[in-house]
């Protein structure tokens, strides 16, 4: 009989962790990514103003277009990798080609400096697919995937917009800057953002989209002399690069029958028992190493950790796009989706 109860990620990641047979979580790994981290925080890779460095195509903190930049870009934030290695949808802008999550990034910025209203509900609530398919036009011949998928979760979420009042900070007022109480707001109100699964009889949740437009919001409002609280309750937004860092760092293990299914480049379905134990994992694993940070950071320098779970996330993930040569070996698993 299953829980009616849903997890949320944190006690989701646990949940699996603790009931997984093909993703371990590795102790030594975790010893060493903590102590990565420990190195690092007095560096902007662990801090608020590091936000702006991995987001270098957002407009300024300071302009009224910045939070819905970022509610249009997390809603479409999902599924870039490509159907073969060598056939990327790449896109020039301002003389950077760019792939994977940051062509969506340049082409949102690329319609707004054509004066396409790409940023306000009004328009993208009613944008056509013809419309959506030239704003995120590729400069090859290989083409954003999931282009319907997109449109959809787009015109949807506007619609919602427009229902409360206009503006992302006007949909999220209610929840007062809580991160929490942002999420909840978020995949109560709108569905492409409900990230859920079931385990073990048991309704888990992972929230990658929602957490990282909190977190995003969190980065945005930051730069702009604002904030977000309660930023400690998100955990890592589990993707398909986190993971993959992790594996290769050892804070994660693949049994040798999954990592062999992944080197073959077989797809795992949305809510697969085995894709479900690499998001869960990965949101455990980092859930420990953060433990362990605050740990060394307590016992060697006898004060609070601030870094959060969130803020590891926003290393590990430039960190894998940094390295994927030196990690080619480890595969990425392969889900179709609009949640990641």
């Amino acid at each position: 009989m299953m829980e009616n109860k849903r997890l949320f990620p944190r006690e989701s990641g646990r949940w699996i962790s603790d009931r997984s047979v093909c993703v371990i979580v590795e102790d030594e790994g975790v010893e060493r990514v903590a102590e990565m981290i420990y190195s690092l925080r007095h560096t902007d890779h662990v801090t608020a103003s590091g936000w702006r460095k991995t987001n270098p195509l957002a407009p300024d903190p300071s302009s009224d277009q910045a939070l819905n930049w970022v509610f249009v870009v997390d809603t479409m934030n999902f599924s870039f990798w490509p159907d073969s290695d060598g056939e990327q949808c790449e896109i020039t802008y301002r003389g950077t080609t760019y792939t994977g999550y940051m062509t969506l990034c340049a082409a949102i910025t690329r319609a707004m400096d054509q004066g396409v209203p790409i940023t306000d509900p009004k328009f993208f609530s009613e944008i056509s697919l013809d419309q959506l398919r030239w704003v995120l036009r590729s400069d090859n011949s290989t083409n954003m995937p999931m282009i319907q998928e997109r449109h959809q979760v787009l015109t949807e979420a506007g619609r919602v917009l427009l229902e409360h009042g206009g503006s992302f900070l006007s949909f999220i007022k209610p929840a007062g800057n809580d991160a929490q109480k942002m999420v909840e707001l978020i995949v109560e109100k709108i569905p492409s953002y409900r990230d859920e699964a079931t385990f073990e009889n048991q309704r888990v949740s992972f929230y990658k989209r929602a957490q990282i437009l909190v977190a995003d919001m969190w980065g945005v409002m930051e730069a702009g002399g604002g904030g977000v609280m309660n930023m400690e309750w998100l955990t890592m937004f589990a993707d398909y690069r986190v993971p993959q860092a992790l594996v290769y760092l050892g804070a994660l293990r693949y049994s040798d029958a999954l990592m062999e299914t992944l080197k073959k480049g077989e797809m795992l379905p949305s809510g697969d028992r085995r894709e479900v134990e690499i998001r869960g994992c990965s949101i455990w694993s980092v859930e420990l190493i953060r433990e362990r940070l605050h740990q060394m950071v307590q016992d060697r320098d006898s004060q609070t950790c601030s870094i959060t779970s969130a803020l590891i996330d926003f290393y590990l993930w430039p960190y894998a796009k940094q390295h994927h040569t030196q990690m080619a070996h480890i595969p990425i698993h392969h889900t179709r989706c609009i949640y990641y």
